[in-house]
This record gives C-alpha cells, structure tokens and sequence, in this order.
C-alpha cells in the first residue's frame, strides 16, 4: 500500500522544497518508486508538463529528483501572484479565475476536492508520495478551510514532520511555538520535527534539539546543514539566482521585475565561467558596460512595464542599445520591447493599452486563451536546434517578426531588430539546453565551456540526497510515512 509522509514548515522559506528534493531521491536511490506533491503553491515560477497543464517549477524539480515526469496532480493548486491582491489560480494545470484573497477562501472546499483528486491519483502509482506542505501550520487562523497544511493532512490521513530554520535564529521558538498554537488533533498527526539550514559544527545545537525534545514530546529526525551546493539547482526564487563574480567574461545583466516569471531561465547562465551574470535590483542602474541586458517573463506585463520605467531602465536601456549593446526579451520582456500592448479585455488587470519600449517593431493584444507547451526549436541566426516551452497570454506580431527569433515546427517564431542587436522570444528553457547556450553565448565571442547543465542538476541532486542520508533519519523518516 502506498504511503505518505508530509514536511511541513515553522515558516514560509525554511528549505522545505529542497528537503523533499533530497528525501525524492534518497528514497529513490533506495529502489523505491516515488512522487512529490504539494496541495497549494504560490509562485509565478511554474513548469510546463506534458499533459499540457503547469505546476511550481519547485514540483517540477522534485519529479526530477524522482526520476518520472512532471505531472499537473503533483500540484493540483497554483496560485500565481499578479498584483499585491490578486492572483490567478491554476486547477489541475489549467487556469480557473483571478481572484483576490478574501474571494480565494470562498474557493477552497472546492479546491479541496480536485487537490484530494490528484493526491489519490498518485497514491495509486507509487510506493511512496513525499508532500510538502506552504507556509506555516502556526497560522492557526487560517486553518478552517486550510488546503496546504493541517487541513490536507487531516483530509487525506497523512502524519507530518515539521521543519524549522535555525539560520533566521529563534528556532527553539519556531517548533515549541508551534505545538503551543495548534490544536491537539492537529499536534497528534506530528510525528516529529527537523533542523534546517545549520552552518557550522551540527553538535553546537545538541542541547538546543534535546530541549525541543522536551518541550514538546516529539522525536527529531536529524540536524541538517546549509546545503552549499544549493546554487547549483535552478532557483525557486529569483533572489536566490546569484549574480556572478566580475571575472572580466561577457556582463549579462538580468532586470529583476517586481512580478518576474520562470527567471530560472537565467540559472545556467550563472553556472557558466565566461559569463558574468548580474541580476539587477530595483534602484540600481544598468551597468554601462552590460554587453547583453535580458527583460525576463512577468506575470503582470503591462505592471512590470511601469516598474520598469519607475526604475529609470526605459532610458537605460536605450542608452545600452545607442551604445551597441544587445537587449534580449522572454515572454513578458519580449512584449514589453514591442511599441504597444493591448489588454481591451483588462485580463491582467485595467483594460487600456501600454505604450511599450519600442526597441521591436511588434504590437502584443492579450488574449484569454493561455499557450501552454513543451516546443522543439531551430534558432533562425545559429541554426541550432533547442527544447524549450510557452506559457504565456498574449499574440504578437508585426514587422519585425520577419526577422524571427527562431522556428518552431517550421513557423516563425519571435522577432529581431533590423539591426540584429534586439531579440524577443516566448520560449523558456533555452539556455538550459547546452548546445544552443554555447552557440549563442559563441556570437558574443564566448569560448565553449563544456558546462553540462542538466548534468550538473543530476549531479547536485545525487549530491543533495547524500547530504540529506548524512544528517537527517531518513529510513525513520520513511517509516513514520503511512
């Protein structure tokens, strides 16, 4: 019969996510078939599967770990951010509504339906089914009606180790804590609890674990260091993408957008030694000598516009491109380099148009029906041939879509300047696929590295579960499954 076990947080970015990485393959290095799952997230970071739906790129990485495909029941519900009080929420892959957050609890006994769906779904395909659970039980004021934590967990009968973060401190507090506020059905499904993210000598905290131990009764499963290796994995937030050293090597700069998507794009140019990756905050300003300045996804494009521009990187920009300097657009960006968006619908938000950057001669209209793909592509000025995927709303087109970006199945896709210096694609994944990076980083002058990305993934995953053997009680942790 398949089991189940579940980590839960003292708080939103304790390391759950990459906890259940390294326990997905640990448990599959052990022979057994394995599944991640996560009821709700809320991310703008998300992963195209092949059953034609989209989950957390986190999830994602977890189906990685455990060997098998992304799949949209891995997390049924994905709630992604599109203003500071709304979102729009994907069931089962697919997009429902936006809503805003006191509209979203009216939608959860539904949601609750299709998340206990999915969740049966994968219990009847594998042995063991790895659930992580979206911000903290402790908000105990949103626990009627909970579809992430303690409401799932009670829902589908499935026991609970809750995880803290001793490196933000007060990790003591974090678990008791916990425990002191929950209800104790709720306490009753905990079968334990983790340390996470310790830098330095594990044993320094041994006092601190045992005193835990007493204050709450449950038993510890283990100390877990900082993962240092954790770069290495492609981001689930865009403040974890590390700009590179100043090593002299071609200056990639990255627009960190207040709604940035899939900037995980940017993770295997920050592994690659000729490159000088900086991802740029709000406030600063683009570097004069940026040879390539990307304008990644946006899941609010006409919003991030006028962030851009509150930045002061609309003139920037114009300034790098009158110097030389090449501008690349991805998805969002890339309607954003157009002349004009068009929402008459108001589908990310007020209907009205957007005058855009207008270094492309293309005009965006935002359209209900959202393109959702895996796609195999032949870049129109390398002619290398790359894997890539499309989630986007929108349809652009205009003059310089002559000049396309690349084609997909024979059909144009994406657009260039006539001066070959300003491109826009809505393919994501590109520069995972080594091939193409070294082919296109190669027209920069950039000499091949050998960098292996999706090998080097596999690499730190092995790396993570072998850290995780080390420092947790894994074989305790896949016998309190149940």
């Amino acid at each position: 019969m398949t089991k189940a076990i579940m980590i839960q947080g003292t708080g939103s970015n304790v390391g759950k996510s990459m906890l259940v990485a390294g326990l997905c393959r640990a448990a599959k290095l052990r022979g057994l078939s394995v599944a991640p799952f996560k009821p709700q997230n809320m991310s703008n970071n998300a992963a195209v599967t092949a059953d034609g739906g989209e989950i957390g790129r986190a999830q994602a990485l977890q189906a990685l770990a455990c060997g098998v495909a992304p799949h949209t029941d891995m997390n049924p519900v994905l709630l992604k951010p599109e203003s500071e009080v709304g979102s729009q929420v994907i069931v089962q892959g697919q997009r429902v509504a936006t809503v805003k957050a006191r509209e979203y609890a009216a939608l959860k006994p539904e949601l609750m339906v299709s998340v206990l769906d999915s969740f049966q779904r994968l219990k009847a395909q594998y042995d063991l089914v790895i659930v992580e659970g979206a911000g903290s039980p402790a908000e105990v004021n949103l626990r009627k009606g909970d579809i992430a934590n303690m409401g799932f967990a009670e829902a589908a009968g499935v026991p609970v180790i809750l995880c803290g973060d001793i490196d933000r401190g007060g990790v003591m507090a974090q678990v008791v804590g916990t425990q002191a506020v929950m209800s104790d059905a709720d306490n009753a499904r905990v079968a334990g609890f983790m340390i996470n993210k310790f830098r330095g000598d594990p044993s320094l905290f041994d006092d601190g674990y045992q005193m835990i131990t007493g204050h709450t009764g449950w038993r510890g499963f283990g100390v877990c260091p900082w993962f240092g290796d954790a770069w290495r994995l492609p981001a689930e937030d865009a403040l974890d993408i590390r700009s590179g050293p100043a090593n002299g090597g071609l200056k990639v700069v990255c627009l960190t957008l207040s709604r940035i998507a899939n900037f995980d794009d940017m993770d295997p140019l920050a592994q690659e030694p000729g490159v000088s990756l900086v991802m740029l905050k709000a406030g600063e300003v683009i570097p004069a000598d940026a040879d390539l300045v990307i304008v990644p996804g946006s899941k609010s494009t006409r919003g991030d516009l006028a962030f851009l521009r509150a930045q002061g990187w609309d003139v920037d920009l114009l300034a790098h491109h009158r110097r030389g300097g090449r501008v690349l657009g991805i998805c969002g960006g890339y309607q954003m380099l157009g002349t004009v968006i068009s929402d008459p619908d108001g589908i990310e938000g007020a209907a009205g148009d957007s005058a855009g950057l207008g270094l492309l001669d293309v005009v965006t209209r935002m359209i209900p029906d959202k393109r959702l793909s895996e796609v195999s592509a032949v870049h129109a000025a390398t002619d290398v041939p790359f894997e890539g995927y499309e989630i986007h709303i929108g349809r652009t087109e205009g003059h310089d879509c002559q000049r396309p970006f690349a084609f997909v199945d024979g059909v144009p896709e994406g657009a260039m300047s006539g001066d070959g210096r300003v491109m826009g694609s809505y393919l994501h994944g590109m520069f995972s696929q080594d091939p193409w990076r070294a082919a296109f980083l190669a027209t920069f002058g950039v000499a091949p590295s050998g960098v292996g990305y999706s090998v080097g993934v596999e690499r730190a995953l092995d790396d993570l579960a072998a850290h995780v053997e080390v420092h947790l009680d894994v074989d305790a942790i896949i016998a309190a499954a149940r």
